[in-house]
């Protein structure tokens, strides 16, 4: 077998795992060209919530990250996280949008898109796919692993088998949650290897603590490639630590050449970030934590900081069992969506009306209604009379591809902000969050021309992590 490649996630999941993507661009910068002599297959560099967190705390352009970055980092791939037809936000975005981010994010320096939806409806797949592949990029499509009593080996064997034949260059398992034991990971990574023949990836986070023994079975498997994050920015709900994977692999046949020294170099220039962060107060300790009640509640990270964080506002914090109880009942009632941006924000805020209104949806917020009505795509399974009587009464589901609703909109977004456009991209970000983008285009006109502001004291906090 070939040697395991490594995807490095230092500068994307494990800082949004572990620090709510705060980690500047000119943190990244200094240390840039040594994690590109490492030998790693890829870094991780954007998308997920790095393009909202740029923008919306840091006041810093996206685009420009990754071109700063893509100028310096000269030998090693790059990488993002595409949510499908939902792009870097919550909803899904017309065609003509998901057509144009695509190539402006391959034009500006990315070489691997990891794509997904939350669903595993690959109709949401497509259009990313298709273009990805057109505007000379690697497209990998994602599984949003999961179990339930639906989400079996054979489910995950025809969806790669799916995944492969709609033209993807390499399939990741992305496990979110940390769930993915050890022993079912070699068994579903040898079936799979046995059913297509691209490249597959494996994603985990440490949340549970069984993250690591799962990438070793993985890897006895033949898993081609694993994510990994260096020690500083490793386990806790972040990715295994690089390091001890790369030492834990040494007479395996299949470790890579990496110069460990190197790494441990690399390590301590982020360890001196993660304590500026801890200090600050933005990297808390919990998320360091293993959280074994994942493998039970299959709560991710993110999710459970937002569980406690709206508690917290309601001052519920007491029913904080109780919501973790209710989120797998909520789960089984919309036909067991994986808990992954953004279901998993919709399930949770869910969970928690259910429990402190002491009554099952006596109120639903409009994005858990649209997705019963099929706007977010096909559940797993049926979505029973019963809950859809309560959540939507007698409104009609829609059973087509959900972008085909909407309309091209990039026209209209251009003439909405054409005082502010200072290159094309601004129109991408503007669609992507508008009045995020705006405050920043503001901002940053104001800094252009030394006009005294107050802009960066009117953010908008409410930011799911």
């Amino acid at each position: 077998m070939s040697k395991v490649r490594f995807t490095e996630t230092i500068f994307r999941d494990a800082h949004q795992s572990l620090m709510a993507t705060r980690m500047k661009t000119d943190e990244m910068l200094p240390i840039a060209e040594k994690l590109d002599n490492v030998g790693y297959h890829s870094l991780e560099v954007w998308g997920g919530a790095t393009f909202d967190a740029s923008l919306r705390f840091l006041n810093e352009d996206p685009w420009e990250r990754l071109r700063k970055l893509r100028r310096t980092i000269k030998n090693t791939k790059l990488q993002m996280l595409l949510r499908g037809q939902n792009l870097l936000g919550y909803k899904n975005y017309p065609d003509d949008v998901v057509e144009e981010f695509v190539k402006k994010a391959i034009y500006n320096g990315i070489d691997i898109i990891r794509i997904f939806d939350a669903l595993n409806d690959t109709r949401n797949l497509k259009t990313a796919l298709k273009t990805t592949k057109e505007a000379g990029g690697h497209a990998q499509t994602a599984i949003s692993f999961t179990t339930s009593p639906v989400h079996n080996t054979d489910y995950y064997l025809k969806l790669a088998k799916e995944m492969e034949e709609m033209g993807s260059d390499s399939i990741c398992i992305k496990d979110m949650s940390g769930i993915l034991l050890p022993y079912n990971a070699y068994t579903l990574i040898k079936k799979l290897k046995e059913t297509i023949n691209i490249p597959i990836q494996l994603h985990s986070h440490f949340t549970s603590g069984i993250a690591n023994q799962t990438y070793m079975k993985a890897i006895e498997a033949g898993v081609d490639i694993i994510d990994t994050a260096l020690s500083p920015l490793g386990n806790g709900t972040s990715q295994p630590a690089t390091e001890p994977m790369v030492a834990a692999l040494e007479g395996s046949g299949r470790e890579p050449e990496f110069d460990l020294n190197k790494l441990n170099e690399i390590a301590e220039y982020f360890a001196k970030i993660r304590d500026k962060y801890q200090n600050e107060g933005i990297l808390k300790d919990k998320v360091l934590r293993v959280e074994p009640k994942t493998l039970i509640y299959q709560v991710p990270g993110g999710m459970l900081s937002n569980l406690v964080s709206q508690l917290e506002q309601q001052g519920s914090i007491d029913k904080f069992q109780e919501v973790l109880e209710e989120v797998p009942r909520v789960r089984e009632d919309l036909g067991y969506p994986p808990l992954v941006t953004p279901m998993s924000q919709m399930v949770g805020t869910q969970s928690v009306f259910n429990v402190i209104l002491g009554e099952r949806y006596k109120m639903v917020p409009s994005e858990i209604k649209n997705y019963v009505k099929g706007l977010y795509g096909k559940s797993t399974v049926e979505i029973k009379d019963n809950i859809k009587e309560k959540i939507i009464e007698d409104e009609k589901v829609y059973t087509g591809r959900p972008a085909d609703l909407l309309e091209p909109q990039l026209a209209n977004y251009r003439d909405e902000i054409r005082e502010y456009i200072e290159q094309e991209e601004d129109i991408l970000s503007y669609a992507l969050f508008p009045q995020v983008a705006l405050r920043y285009f503001q901002y940053r006109q104001a800094q252009r021309y030394n006009i005294d502001n107050d802009l960066l004291n009117k953010e908008d906090k409410t930011y799911p992590v």
